[in-house]
């Protein structure tokens, strides 16, 4: 999708599956079943959309995936074969692992950050040579001392290996991180939670990762129940989509199957999305 100067792809990193409930919070199941019907175990089916900007001078993804380190009892709470396309994936985009000059962590659970490392040796190092890693530092402190809530979505032996490696470049507050990608903190799934706002001639592409899931979650209750701080996640919701519908940005989304990027419509008292196609240009 070119978005100005920028060019934005996107592909599958891997196929997963969570409970319905958790993804929907307080939400009856009468009413999200209808959006994304789950099957007989509750599960409802969801990907790792990777998205790969490609500026002038730099090569920069956005997020992770679950990568191919998982372990059993993690591919159980995900419902998947731990099998990760990040390698056709980056070479559907022209890419490589040693081109990316940055990738952007949103948050550290591990469908967004377990993809940084690889396994060399018995050892976790990073996946991406030559990139800088971006995480917040409220996000890391958090991740590095998980408790019994959020042990099951840190992993801190897989990330400490991009520390060890010197790679990350943490950041304190809303940030510009290169030319026209912009990290806004949002609080909600996590304390430290950003999203990233990407803006080239005037388009513009929101990915707000966690706070859309996917365009299933665009209404304000549809919080999933795994956020720490639900209020705050509904407060963002309730502050950007008037920008987001009046102005005709490009939400990009990250767990959604049948759309990586859609652009948002009020009929009426619905919000209506409608995918945009990624093989053209951003009007």
């Amino acid at each position: 999708m070119k978005l100005g100067r920028f060019e934005i792809d996107s592909f599958v990193e891997q196929h997963f599956r969570l409970d319905g409930g958790s993804m929907f919070g307080v939400i009856p199941k009468t009413m999200w079943q209808k959006l994304i019907p789950a099957d007989e175990n509750n599960l409802i089916p969801m990907v790792t959309n990777i998205f790969v900007v490609k500026t002038e001078e730099k090569i920069i993804l956005f997020d992770i995936g679950l990568g191919d380190t998982l372990t059993e009892r993690e591919m159980k709470v995900y419902g998947t074969d731990g099998v990760s396309h990040m390698g056709e994936g980056l070479r559907s985009c022209g890419v490589t692992e040693n081109d990316v000059d940055y990738v952007i962590l949103t948050h550290l659970h591990t469908d967004h950050a377990g993809g940084a490392v690889r396994m060399q040796n018995g050892d976790y190092v990073p996946r991406f040579p030559k990139a800088r890693y971006v995480v917040h530092r409220g996000e890391w402190e958090s991740a590095m001392n998980p408790d019994e809530r959020t042990g099951a979505v840190y992993v801190p032996a897989r990330l400490q290996a991009l520390e060890d490696a010197g790679q990350i470049d943490f950041i304190d507050r809303d940030t510009e991180i290169v030319a026209g990608i912009r990290a806004v903190r949002t609080g909600g799934h996590t304390s430290a939670h950003f999203a990233l706002e990407i803006e080239s001639e005037g388009r513009l592409c929101l990915y707000y990762a966690d706070i859309f899931p996917t365009s299933a979650h665009l209404r304000i209750p549809f919080v999933p129940a795994t956020d720490l701080y639900p209020l705050e996640s509904m407060e963002i919701k309730r502050r950007e989509l008037p920008r987001i519908v009046d102005t005709g940005v490009v939400l990009a989304f990250d767990h959604d199957t049948r759309m990586p990027f859609g652009k948002v419509r009020r009929d009426g008292t619905n919000l209506i999305v409608e995918a945009v196609d990624s093989k053209v240009g951003v009007h």
